[in-house]
């Protein structure tokens, strides 16, 4: 992998972990773009890194809190919101690494779901519910919606957001949770990529230190911009615009599936 690579990998990282279209669905996709066949583990671990100082770099004050208050509320309610996800993902974490969660039907399925879900997240009126309001329930059902989202194309931040909408939360409180969910999971994910590489399943003579750096920055910095702007998105009620934008992905790769064949 060359450090242009890299950085393009870094900066879809970084836009695609937070805005919701998927990370993992477009990391696919480059990676099919740029004919990268090395296994990617070490790599994958850096941009995580770089996403989690973003989303760190944005919400500090929060996570901040909760460090001096662990017994708080919110604490039981990103626990309960997380459950779900550990006990689908590592189960089923193989699977969705398999050739039928990384083939182009899928994808452009996937992406379909993702682009309705988001259509429907604008159309929720009734958000009522502040932060200080949201029940366990509320976590349990988000923390559902986050373990939906597994597989490649179907976005986490789309499905959180949308779920935590659906249960009447505030827009900038649904999209606060969703967030400081996403703290967890990304640091979740890279522990257990991680424990993989210490067990030394790859090495990081694989891809070379420079183009991993360079990476991480790049998913860092772009992170953080795109959290701010799907901030903004989320109040003005316009996250359809994603729609537009995975239907048009989820065509395009239908088209090279079923008549191109360039990657998929």
């Amino acid at each position: 992998m060359s450090i242009f690579e890299a950085i393009i990998l870094g900066i879809v990282q970084g836009i695609a972990e937070f805005l919701p279209i998927s990370s993992s669905g477009h990391l696919l996709v480059m990676r099919e773009i740029f004919h990268l066949d090395e296994d990617m583990l070490t790599f994958d671990i850096f941009v995580h890194v770089g996403s989690l100082a973003a989303i760190l770099a944005v919400y500090w004050p929060d996570v901040w809190k909760l460090i001096k208050n662990p017994f708080s509320k919110m604490t039981g309610l990103l626990i309960l919101g997380t459950l779900p996800a550990v006990v689908v993902g590592f189960p089923l974490r193989r699977v969705v690494e398999g050739p039928i969660f990384t083939s182009g039907i899928w994808l452009a399925a996937a992406f379909t779901v993702t682009g309705v879900l988001l259509l429907m997240a604008d159309k929720f009126k009734n958000c009522v519910k502040e932060e200080s309001e949201i029940t366990y329930k509320d976590a349990l059902f988000v923390g559902f919606m986050q373990a939906l989202a597994l597989p490649p194309g179907i976005s986490r931040s789309g499905m959180t957001i949308t779920g935590a909408l659906g249960r009447g939360i505030k827009r900038e409180a649904a999209a606060n949770f969703s967030f400081m969910l996403a703290i967890i999971a990304i640091a979740g994910v890279g522990f257990v990529e991680a424990l993989d590489l210490a067990r030394g399943r790859v090495t990081i003579e694989n891809i070379g230190i420079a183009p991993m750096l360079f990476g991480a920055v790049a998913s860092a910095l772009v992170g953080y911009v795109s959290i701010k702007l799907l901030l903004k998105l989320i109040k003005a009620c316009k996250l359809r615009y994603f729609s537009y934008y995975v239907w048009t992905l989820a065509g395009l790769i239908l088209l090279d599936y079923l008549i191109i064949n360039w990657r998929f």
